[in-house]
């Protein structure tokens, strides 16, 4: 229980600082809000519930002033204050404990919080003080540092208001620590270092504002300079990942073998495991360039198109239960054909949002008709595209960031004037035809005040209708400008998180100050080469994969054994559900059935999520009921494990008479380079001496045939770790 009182010394010195005895106007928004906030009054579990409590309601973190200070002075028949006596207050009475109250007592009667609330309520209760300035900003000291093990440190917090003053609010803040074992912090902003290297981040809140202080605890054993300058730099990415490195007393792994190379990169980039031969070919390949030419080779492989095709569904596919068949298999034809032209993100995120015409004939109008009010789309387009959740601001200030209602609805408002005609949401298969476009009259309004919303993106500039010209097209425009502070992050950071398991930003869609990127010079380079390159994808991919950071060893060192923050190592990642369904059928060279997809069409083919499949549904594929984005969860389960054991499905494609495992068991090679074969194909490198040695006991067990010990062998090799993941 937080409990403020002027015997802390930090709260004397701002007593102190703020001039007691009272000398300026009190008001509710910037004195007496905020001593309620630390209070714990406006918190979730306290009067900022759904419900309110006893009666009494209050904003979630004071995010709706107006709103509270209407609920202090007039409810209830302004009950909860008394001018004429303000210490007798029904306010002040229930926060000290002096009327039986369910939180117990909050303030005591000799704090700065109870002086301040009796001054205001003496002075009329004023909500503001004409004139007064607007708080623009909060900032914490020291913002970055680097600390010793088990070191101590008070954070200051400044409050910086639009007139230029400035005002201490440390003790007035609420702090967080996100990482408990590198840093933990008290109430009142008191940093304790923990005994674990790394970084961690405190977050500081004070009335709707938000900043972060950096906490970086190096190693103990600084290592010498020049072990990083020697280190390989194939790209700028690896410039700017060593710095950090070297900030944080950490060396990278080794880079990756060839083999390893070769079947994580072909696995990132098209989503298909190497043939045997094709692994046989890059390992006797002596050019010192032959990973760049195998990463040309693959961007130019038909594959890219429809592996990124299913997982760019996952994030804007409709369920077609709800849009439609058709309109969801046009959305999936466009998806495939964009990626096929390797258009520009920039014109493909244009073409999607600015969509119009016929559910029936243009695939993204799909998106619009799944996403029907202005008010779904708003927290869809801030998602996948700007990589902010807005979720929260639509009910409520956010309780972590300084998004409002008012951003989450000015942002609808660019979807305000779309009109649409026809059969809405119908049948599957009989719907018919729905058809949208830009109207020219609309508006979406807020829903506690009823104002009219002005079209303005996060963090960007109002946008006000224009007669005859489609808002839409100026938030596309704003995204695709370099005064976009999100556009070409959010999409370099997804692509960074797919390849790397892990985002600069994490998760990938939760951009905001209270979560930093965790190298945020990486992370600007990547979007201003992005950008300038004409949002090309590929050559983004192309970027990343020929970086060594993308090519290191999966083996961490002593150095970075508990570092997966900063990319020191590669981290192993669960192949998704097609791919690893379509590397069971190429080992085994037996494909799945789909029903409406032609015979031997691959997983990765699949244009929704309904169609049955035992093996996707086990490995994680995104459930067609559940709204946009669709994540998929990488974690292993044991339904993956038993399934991959004792699936009927699979024990058929071994043991198929037209499999190639049963041509390996017909044909004449003697049964080393069988295992051989079978291991270039599975995990497209050669078997150690001791795996050789093991794989050949499967055709000396007693009953075993040639045939048997084949299908074992390669049942043994799908059940491993090494064949289940990327690493």
């Amino acid at each position: 229980m937080i409990r403020l009182s002027l015997l802390n010394p930090m709260l004397v010195a701002l007593a102190a600082s703020q001039g007691w005895a009272q000398e300026k106007p009190v008001s509710f928004v910037h004195d007496v809000m905020p001593h309620l906030m630390k209070a714990g009054c406006a918190a979730g579990n306290c009067h900022a519930k759904p419900e309110g409590q006893n009666n009494f309601k209050l904003s979630v973190f004071g995010y709706d002033p107006k709103h509270d200070y209407h609920e202090i002075v007039r409810d209830d028949r302004g009950r909860r204050v008394f001018p004429a006596a303000p210490e007798e207050s029904l306010l002040l009475k229930k926060a000290t404990g002096e009327v039986p109250h369910e939180g117990g007592a909050r303030i005591k009667r000799d704090s700065l919080a109870y002086r301040y609330t009796v001054a205001w309520i003496r002075a009329g209760m004023p909500m503001e003080i004409p004139g007064e300035p607007q708080l623009a900003q909060v900032q914490v000291e020291p913002r970055e540092k680097n600390y010793r093990k088990a070191e101590t440190q008070q954070l200051k917090v400044m409050a910086k208001f639009s007139d230029g003053t400035q005002r201490d609010v440390t003790a007035l803040s609420d702090y967080l620590s996100q990482d408990k074992e590198v840093a933990d912090v008290d109430e009142l902003g008191r940093v304790e270092v923990g005994s674990v290297s790394g970084e961690g981040v405190i977050v500081v809140r004070y009335m709707g504002f938000v900043d972060v202080a950096r906490v970086t605890v190096p190693t103990e054993k600084a290592l010498p300079t020049e072990l990083y300058a020697k280190l390989p730099v194939n790209n700028e990415i690896d410039r700017l990942v060593y710095a950090r490195h070297q900030k944080l007393g950490i060396l990278p792994s080794d880079t990756c073998t060839d083999e390893e190379f070769l079947r994580r990169v072909s696995m990132d980039l098209v989503g298909r495991l190497p043939t045997g031969d094709q692994a046989r070919r890059f390992i006797a390949d002596l050019r010192t360039d032959k990973r760049q030419r195998l990463v040309d080779e693959l961007l130019r492989d038909p594959n890219y198109a429809d592996h990124w095709a299913v997982k760019w569904g996952d994030l804007i596919r409709p369920n077609p239960s709800r849009v439609g068949v058709k309109p969801v298999y046009l959305l999936d034809a466009w998806l495939r054909d964009s990626f096929r032209q390797n258009k520009p993100y920039d014109q493909m995120v244009r073409e999607l949002l600015t969509a119009e015409g016929s559910s029936h004939e243009y695939g993204p109008v799909a998106v619009l008709r799944d996403k029907r009010e202005p008010i779904d789309a708003s927290s869809f387009v801030s998602q996948i595209f700007l990589g902010v959740r807005l979720d929260c601001a639509k009910c409520h200030h956010h309780p972590s960031e300084k998004w409002t209602q008012e951003d989450y609805y000015q942002l609808a408002a660019f979807f305000g004037q779309m009109k649409r005609k026809g059969q809405a949401i119908s049948a599957p298969i009989s719907g018919e035809p729905e058809y949208w476009w830009y109207g020219g009259k609309g508006e979406v309004t807020h829903p506690v005040t009823d104002a009219v919303m002005v079209p303005k993106p996060p963090d960007g500039p109002e946008m006000p209708y224009v007669k005859g010209q489609d808002p839409r097209v100026a938030l596309t425009d704003w995204m695709a400008s370099s005064d976009n502070p999100f556009f070409a992050k959010a999409i370099v950071n997804r692509i960074w998180s797919d390849f790397l398991g892990r985002g600069i930003v994490d998760p990938v869609d939760d951009f905001r100050v209270s979560n930093p990127p965790t190298n945020e010079d990486l992370l600007e380079w990547l979007a201003h080469d992005f950008s300038s390159h004409g949002y090309d994808l590929k050559h983004l991919m192309r970027t990343i994969v020929n970086s060594r950071t993308y090519q290191l060893s999966s083996q961490p060192n002593d150095s970075n054994l508990a570092d997966n923050k900063n990319f020191s190592h590669s981290l192993k990642r669960r192949l998704s559900a097609e791919v690893l369904l379509d590397a069971v059928s190429d080992l085994t060279g037996i494909r799945d059935a789909f029903s409406g997809l032609p015979p031997n069409s691959r997983a990765v083919q699949t244009w929704n999520h309904e169609l049955d499949s035992d093996f996707l549904d086990a490995f994680g594929r995104p459930n067609a009921s559940q709204e946009c984005p669709c994540e998929r969860d990488r974690k292993s389960s044991v339904v993956q494990a038993l399934h991959l054991m004792n699936s009927n499905s699979l024990q058929t494609k071994l043991s198929s008479p037209s499999g190639k495992l049963k041509a390996l068991a017909k044909g004449n090679l003697p049964e080393p380079k069988v295992v051989t074969e079978i291991y270039l194909a599975a995990y497209n490198r050669l078997p150690t001496d001791q795996e050789l040695k093991t794989a050949l006991q499967f055709f000396s067990q007693p009953g075993s045939t040639r045939e048997i010990a084949i299908e074992d062998l390669a049942w043994a090799l799908i059940n491993s770790a090494e064949f289940v993941f990327n690493h």
